[in-house]
C-alpha cells in the first residue's frame, strides 16, 4: 500500500506527540516534494504514511496507534528535478533515539511521575557548583562511560561536600559512546548512553532531594559535526553548505566545522528557544550554561572586527534569556563569553544579553597562575588581587570563578596539583598550593565553581575515557575535609561567615615582600557578617604578623589550611584566635598579631 490517507494533526507543536488516540507528528522541511512516516507502527513501511503539507514548510500526519516506544524515522522526498533520491532522517524534536545515527523514538514528556518536586535554588550568592561530566564522574563497568543513575549514587557524597547545584556537561546525544559532549547530533535528545530522558529526569529529581540544583551545559554556537541529520534536512544547500538549519554562507564557519545554526532564521530561532525552554519545562532544570556564547555574537569569537558580527546571535541570546525569566523566574542562565564584557550580563532593556552570571576568565588564568609558578618571588600578588575584586557592573554575583574547570584541565593544561609537580599530585607543594587556589575560589566574591574530582586532588588531566579515581576519597580524605569546611564557611551554613555571601570586598592588605595579603567581605557587616580572609603565598610561616580588622574584639579562627586534619605531613602552624584593639593599620580602625603557616590561608570572623 502506497499514499495512505492520514488525517493532519490539529495539535499544536513539533516532533511526535503521543495522546491517548496515537501520536501526532509534525516536521519542518520546507523543500521536500513529500514527506512520509515509516516505523515500528508500520512495519518500517516507506510509503504508507503520507504527511500533509501546512504552511510555513510544515508537514504533519496522525497516527492513531502510534505509541510511546514505538520508533520512527521521517523519509524525505527532494523535487524531482533536483534528481536526489528519497532519504531517511532522525526527527529534528526527537526526545529520544536509540542512538546518534539509529532510529528516533516515540516519547511521552508527561509520563514521568515527578512527585511533589518543587526545588527551589540558592540564590546566586549562596551557590556553590560542582561541574560534572557523567560519563566520567562514576564508572561502575570498565570499559563503559558512566551513567545517570551511577552519578546518582553519589549525591550523598556531593551533598556532604557542601554543593547545592551541579552542572553538567551537556547532555544531548552525541556520536558514539564516549565524548565530551559540545558536539551534539540531536539536540533535544537525551544522551542513550548514559539511560536516555526517564534516567536524567531520575537525575535531576533526585539531586533535588538532596539539596541540590541542576544546571546544563548547552551548545548553540554549532552543532555536530558529524552523526548530523540536521545537515541538508530536506535536501537544499547553497554553497555546498548545511542547508534549512545553518548558515549557507562565510558564517557557517566555527572552530568545529561550518555547522553554525542561522540565528536569523525564524524556524531555526525557534527550534533553538524550544530546545532552551524543554530543559525547564520537561526536565525540571535550574539553569543553562551557554557555551562560547562569544561564536553566537561574531564568526571568528573576536568581536574586533564589525564585519564579524552576528547581530542576529545576540538578540537570539536576548530573547532566549528573556523568555526563561519571563516562564521559570529564578532561573539562572550563565553564558561563557570569556572576552571581559559586562555587556553579557547587563539587561536586555539596556541592550545587554540578559545573562545572570559568566564564567570570569579574569579570574582563573591569574589565580591559577599565581599557585602553579614555582619560585614564590614569581608570584604576582597583584595579577591575585584584580582576580580577586574583578566584577562585572556592579554585581559581584555576575560570574563564575574557579582554578579548575573542563576547559582549564585538557586542552594542553592539566589538572592544577599535576601543574605543580606533574606525577606528584599528593606532594606538600602540590596539596598546598593548589588548595589555595580552592580557598580563594571559596572566599572571592562570585559564584564559585569546582570541577569533579578537585576536592580529591584528582591528578593528569581531563579526558572522556579517564574516570574519577575513587580510592582517592580515602587517600586524601583530609583534602576533601578542607574543601568541605571551606564550602560550609562559604556557604555560612554555622552561621557565623555571612560575609562570604556578601557583595563587599576591601583588599586592605598588601604585602609583596612576604607574600601576604588580606581582605574583608561583608554582607551587613559586624558579629557573624564580617569575614576577614588571610592569604599567605609563599613557603614561610609567619608569627607575630600584624594584620587589620574591621572592629575590636575577639576574632576567632573558622579555618586555618595548614591544619594535620586536612594532611598529616602539613606543619599544623598554629593560627590562634585574634584579640584586635584600637590602633589603626591599612585604613582599618584595629589591629591584631595572627601567625599563619606556609602557603596557608586562615579565615577569621567574630561571633558577637
Amino acid at each position: 500500500m502506497t499514499d495512505e490517507t492520514n488525517a493532519v494533526t490539529n495539535q499544536p507543536g513539533m516532533g511526535a506527540m503521543p495522546d491517548a488516540k496515537g501520536t501526532s507528528f509534525r516536521v519542518w522541511a520546507p523543500h521536500a516534494e513529500k514527506v512520509y512516516l515509516t516505523g515500528s507502527f508500520n512495519g518500517w513501511n516507506k510509503t504508507s504514511i503520507l504527511l500533509t503539507r501546512e504552511q510555513d514548510g510544515c508537514w504533519s500526519v496522525e497516527v492513531p496507534g502510534a505509541k510511546a516506544g514505538d520508533k520512527y524515522l521521517y523519509m524525505i522526498h527532494p523535487p524531482a528535478d533536483w534528481q536526489l533520491p528519497p532519504f531517511s532522517r532522525i526527527d529534528p524534536y526527537a526526545r529520544k533515539v536509540t542512538n546518534s545515527v539509529g532510529n528516533a523514538v516515540i516519547y511521552d514528556a508527561k509520563a514521568f511521575d515527578w512527585g511533589d518536586d518543587q526545588f527551589t535554588m540558592a540564590s546566586g550568592n549562596e551557590l556553590v557548583i560542582y561541574e560534572m561530566h557523567v560519563g566520567t564522574f562514576n564508572v561502575t563497568e570498565a570499559g563503559h562511560p558512566g551513567t545517570f543513575a551511577s552519578a546518582v549514587e553519589k549525591f550523598p557524597y556531593l551533598q556532604d561536600l557542601g554543593i547545592n547545584a551541579i552542572e553538567v556537561m551537556p547532555v544531548m546525544e552525541f556520536p558514539g559512546d564516549f565524548s565530551w559532549g559540545y558536539n551534539p547530533s540531536h539536540p533535544f535528545a537525551i544522551e542513550s548512553i548514559y539511560g536516555g530522558p526517564d534516567a536524567f529526569k531520575l537525575f535531576v529529581k533526585a539531586a533535588h532531594e538532596h539539596g541540590m540544583a541542576v544546571i546544563v551545559d548547552v551548545v548553540y554556537n554549532h552543532f555536530g559535526p558529524s552523526d548530523l541529520d540536521l545537515w541538508q534536512f530536506d535536501g537544499w544547500s547553497e554553497n555546498g553548505k548545511g542547508g534549512i538549519y545553518f548558515y549557507n554562507d562565510r558564517r557557517a564557519q566555527t572552530p568545529w566545522g561550518e555547522t553554525r545554526p542561522d540565528y536569523g532564521r525564524g524556524e531555526v530561532r525557534q527550534y533553538l528557544r524550544n530546545n532552551a525552554m524543554m530543559w525547564f519545562d520537561e526536565y525540571h532544570v535550574d539553569g543553562l550554561r551557554w557555551d562560547m556564547t562569544i561564536y553566537i555574537e561574531s564568526i571568528d569569537g573576536n568581536g574586533s572586527d564589525p564585519s564579524n558580527e552576528i547581530p542576529e546571535g545576540w538578540s537570539l541570546m536576548q530573547w532566549i534569556n528573556t523568555e526563561i525569566q519571563r516562564l521559570f523566574p529564578g532561573k539562572i542562565s550563565i553564558g561563557e563569553h570569556f572576552r571581559n564584557s559586562s555587556w553579557l550580563t547587563k539587561g536586555v532593556g539596556a541592550g545587554g544579553a540578559g545573562f545572570n552570571a559568566q564564567w570570569d576568565a579574569q579570574f582563573v588564568h591569574p589565580v591559577r597562575e599565581a599557585v602553579i609558578v614555582r619560585d614564590d618571588a614569581s608570584r604576582d600578588l597583584g595579577a591575585v588581587c584584580k582576580a580577586i575584586e574583578h566584577r562585572y557592573d556592579s554585581d559581584a554575583f555576575q560570574r563564575i570563578i574557579y582554578t579548575e574547570s573542563h576547559d582549564e584541565v585538557a586542552n594542553g593544561r592539566a589538572r592544577v596539583p599535576e601543574e605543580i609537580w606533574p606525577g606528584k599530585v599528593d606532594s606538600w607543594f602540590s596539596k598546598k598550593r593548589s588548595t589555595l587556589g580552592g580557598a580563594l575560589v571559596l572566599t572571592s566574591p562570585g559564584i564559585p565553581l569546582l570541577f569533579e574530582g578537585q576536592e580529591l586532588l584528582e591528578d593528569r588531566w581531563f579526558q572522556d575515557k579517564d574516570p574519577i579515581d575513587w580510592s582517592r576519597a580515602n587517600d586524601e580524605h583530609g583534602i576533601f575535609s578542607m574543601y568541605r569546611d571551606m564550602i560550609a564557611l562559604r556557604r555560612n551554613l554555622s552561621g557565623v561567615t555571612r560575609g562570604l555571601c556578601g557583595q563587599n570586598i576591601h583588599l586592605y592588605h598588601f604585602d609583596d615582600g612576604c607574600k601576604i595579603i588580606a581582605f574583608h567581605r561583608w554582607d551587613q557587616q559586624g558579629p557573624r557578617d564580617s569575614v576577614v580572609v588571610v592569604v599567605n603565598l609563599m613557603n614561610q610561616s609567619r608569627d607575630d604578623y600584624l594584620i587589620a580588622f574591621p572592629r575590636a574584639g575577639l576574632w576567632k579562627t573558622r579555618l586555618n589550611s595548614d591544619s594535620y586534619s586536612y594532611a598529616p605531613d602539613f606543619a599544623n602552624h598554629p593560627a590562634p584566635d585574634v584579640e584586635a584593639s584600637e590602633g589603626g593599620k591599612d585604613g582599618l580602625p584595629c589591629s591584631g598579631k595572627i601567625s599563619i603557616g606556609p602557603y596557608t590561608v586562615v579565615i577569621f570572623s567574630q561571633n558577637e
